[in-house]
């Protein structure tokens, strides 16, 4: 008993190492391009190899993303508390789940289409890039933005197999979206950045810059979306959807630019994971067929 305890301690503390509820914002987004490539609820196999391929990669990203940036998190005030500053999980562990998530998202993209599978290499070449750009470059974020947004094109390639319009539509999309809220999100650590010469566009061009910047990457996102529901043809419940993203959004830029980083956790988690649910749940009640009776 007492080594089943400790064992689903440690799950639990490496799921919020690797912040495990953030799957929130992209997997809504994979299924979403799932559900417009099937025109309604996919088929089974599909829809789990789309599930595990997400979960397998993502925890493979935060588990990389961890463990290079484990000597920057070990001095950041904000981070030195998280699971591998305190040696709460040792580094080859975190190498083993992240190789055995890997092995997952390999083997769910292989079982999906041959164009999933000859695809699969990029998003973990760009996971491995992607921690080392803010050494560099203040684009890393929106190179963070190309790596979610192959999610929702990953959803309509799977049912598809092929890069048609509303594939890159979704992709602009997700790429602008978070894009934007990470550079919301990296407001929290300008002053760590900057004295450890980490790239940021907040570090590198202060608040009010980034606060108007976002501005414009959210109203892109906003055009993408607006010519997916055109292109796709979609209906009145994904135009609503649209109209409650806007103001989840114009609610997340209001509480950033009145409360400042004091209502980050709100602005950043509880507004994307309502603007990727809602997305989600427009295009499935758009996309829904009447039950024969």
């Amino acid at each position: 008993m007492a080594f089943l305890n400790q064992a689903a301690n440690k799950v639990k503390v490496f799921l919020g190492m690797i912040k495990f509820e953030h799957t929130l914002f992209a997997l809504p987004f994979a299924y979403t391009g799932l559900w417009l490539g099937e025109r309604g609820w996919p088929r089974f196999h599909v829809f789990a190899g789309v599930t595990i391929a997400m979960v397998g990669m993502r925890t493979a990203a935060m588990s990389f993303n961890r463990l290079a940036d484990h000597s920057l998190d070990s001095v950041n005030p904000r981070t030195s508390q998280w699971a591998l500053p305190r040696g709460l999980l040792s580094r080859s562990a975190v190498w083993v789940v992240m190789m055995v998530s890997l092995l997952l998202y390999f083997l769910s993209s292989a079982m999906l289409n041959r164009l999933c599978f000859f695809l699969s290499p990029i998003p973990m070449i760009m996971i491995m890039i992607y921690p080392y750009l803010k050494r560099f470059t203040w684009f890393c974020h929106f190179f963070l933005g190309m790596i979610l947004g192959v999610a929702p094109a990953a959803g309509w390639v799977a049912s598809r197999g092929n890069l048609s319009p509303e594939c890159w539509f979704l992709f602009g999309s997700v790429l602008f979206w978070v894009a934007g809220f990470d550079m919301i999100y990296a407001l929290q650590d300008v002053s760590f950045d900057r004295s450890h010469g980490l790239k940021s566009f907040p570090a590198e061009f202060d608040l009010r810059p980034t606060l108007w910047l976002t501005r414009v990457l959210h109203l892109m996102t906003l055009t993408f979306l607006a010519l997916l529901g055109w292109t796709a043809q979609l209906g009145l419940f994904y135009w609503a959807g649209l109209v409650l993203i806007i103001l989840f959004l114009i609610r997340e830029h209001w509480l950033v630019a009145r409360e400042g980083l004091t209502k980050i956790q709100e602005a950043f988690f509880q507004m994307n994971v309502l603007v990727s649910g809602v997305l989600f749940l427009a295009t499935c009640l758009d996309l829904a067929k009447p039950l024969a009776l």
